[in-house]
């Protein structure tokens, strides 16, 4: 979890390129900034440094923060999302919980694939198209470089005002499952939380 906005480098090394400034927060609900760390090392610098995955465009990438402003936060959960299938299967501990059925992209806007992680868990306003709850992913479409307004965000959201048949593949890209399905997910995922999508 970030405590400050935070420069993300190439390398381990305070000298090295930046490619983005993380900020603190998230831009839809205002919580805290939470990466999925893949490393660390302490560089030349006597820096303690972290690698981290970042949301947003490349899908997937990794880059490198400073510990210092950070505070560690652990998850047991772990969500995979399997396209073929069009299933979304909940991991705790390394256990299968819950299975849901889900609507994933259509052939023109496929679903991404890769490794991915919850940025924010959004309830929606009461009306609001594939409410009641979503989780934004650290995805983007590979199909739409913005979607009504925004910047084609992936997310797992519900079927509210969207519909669509459980099963089927006709989404925009963006995973929609049941609304009992997104109201136990949101009741227990956070931000952070690793994604997985394959298929």
């Amino acid at each position: 979890m970030l405590l400050s906005a935070h420069g993300a480098h190439q390398e381990p090394e305070a000298g090295s390129p930046q490619t983005e400034v993380v900020p603190s927060r998230r831009p839809i609900t205002g919580e805290r900034t939470t990466l999925p760390v893949t490393g660390s090392l302490t560089g030349a610098d006597g820096i303690r440094w972290l690698q981290v995955m970042l949301p947003g465009r490349p899908n997937s990438s990794t880059d490198w923060i400073a510990q210092q402003g950070t505070r560690k936060l652990m998850t047991a959960w772990h969500i995979v999302v399997d396209l073929a299938a069009r299933r979304v299967s909940v991991y705790r501990d390394g256990r299968k919980l819950r299975a849901f059925q889900a609507v994933v992209g259509k052939s023109s806007t496929l679903t991404p694939t890769g490794e991915f992680f919850v940025e924010e868990t959004l309830k929606m306003p009461a009306g609001e198209a594939g409410g009641p709850f979503a989780l934004a992913l650290s995805a983007r479409s590979d199909a739409l470089q913005e979607f009504e307004g925004g910047p084609g965000q992936i997310a797992i959201h519900g079927r509210n005002n969207l519909g669509g048949t459980l099963g089927a593949a006709e989404s925009h890209g963006c995973i929609r499952v049941a609304t009992a399905s997104i109201e136990w997910l949101a009741a227990r995922i956070g931000p952070g939380t690793p994604t997985t999508i394959y298929g």
